[in-house]
């Protein structure tokens, strides 16, 4: 792959958070794509996507759903599916659920500290709405929860396919959480950022992803194609949404304004580490998670768990 721009189009704050963990944190972020929990459709992810459309239809401010969502993000990194609604739920106090989250996600956070603003979202930690109590999403938010991703693609090459396809719902969410979080360094609004992330493939409700090498093919239809699907995911929207939605979408085309940027460094870097992820678990063994993750874990039975796996022939 080689690099269509220099080295100097990229802020000298993110060049230095990139090589000082931020990668393997965006990387941990995109772990949501695969981790569900019980009585709720869909990956972390996905649920994170059909719950920010949902509050910005019921008219939530936009600022408070790309805190609460990025804040949410970055504490399931450490405890996955275990938010604030999970805790209350089994008897712990607001206020203790919200120190547990915080604790969560500050662990995780010093990437961040180099591009600037770092705790913006620190607010969001204790504003998630009950998973319960939130308003239906509109279709084109179902549909892109179920539409897969093409997989990687080039013209006159055989697809590369991957099981199990990620969502355009989950690419979207994590799209949306990557831009936010390196908005900053590119002195772009968090919250705009998140907005585009999360609304970059409207089409693709309708419009099943046959990647690069479909796009090609469709050639000058292409763009027609997407214009009347986007606007008929548009037209589901609040007037006032769906108003300020059009000059952000208009910012997926080039890289001039700080936006572009920031979304297409997202756009980029979740596409590339998805295909890092599959490759790391085409690679993974065994003893990886028994020595390097401890997977039987330090304690009291650890000896006799062990001395089993031995007898066993699986350690």
């Amino acid at each position: 792959m080689s690099a269509a721009t220099s080295a100097d189009a990229v802020p000298e704050a993110l060049q230095r958070s990139l090589r000082s963990g931020l990668v393997d944190l965006l990387a941990q972020v995109a772990d949501a794509k695969r981790l569900r929990v019980a009585g709720r459709e869909g990956s972390l992810a996905e649920q994170s996507f059909v719950r920010s459309w949902s509050l910005l239809v019921a008219g939530a401010s936009l600022a408070d759903v790309a805190a609460t969502e990025v804040a949410g993000a970055l504490a399931a990194v450490r405890l996955a599916g275990v938010d604030a609604q999970s805790l209350t739920g089994g008897g712990a106090g607001g206020d203790a659920a919200v120190a547990v989250l915080t604790s969560a996600a500050d662990d995780v956070a010093a990437p961040l500290v180099d591009l600037g603003s770092p705790g913006w979202w620190h607010g969001g930690l204790g504003a998630r709405t009950p998973w319960g109590e939130i308003t239906a999403a509109p279709a084109f938010v179902g549909l892109l929860a179920v539409q897969p991703r093409a997989g990687a693609t080039a013209p006159g090459e055989r697809r590369i396919l991957v099981e199990p396809p990620e969502s355009h719902g989950d690419h979207c969410a994590t799209v949306a959480a990557y831009a936010a979080l390196l908005a900053p360094a590119f002195g772009a609004e968090p919250a705009q950022a998140f907005l585009l992330g999360l609304a970059h493939h409207l089409h693709n409700a309708w419009l099943p992803d046959a990647g690069f090498a479909g796009d090609v093919l469709l050639g000058d239809l292409r763009a027609r194609v997407e214009e009347t699907y986007q606007e008929r995911a548009l037209a589901q929207l609040p007037s006032s949404l769906a108003a300020d939605l059009r000059p952000l979408l208009a910012l997926r085309s080039g890289t001039q304004d700080p936006l572009s940027r920031t979304f297409h460094a997202a756009d980029a870097l979740d596409r590339v580490l998805q295909v890092h992820h599959h490759a790391r678990a085409a690679a993974f063994t065994a003893p990886q998670a028994l020595e390097d993750l401890d997977l039987v874990h330090v304690g009291p039975e650890q000896q006799l768990q062990l001395a089993v796996l031995g007898a066993a022939g699986l350690s």
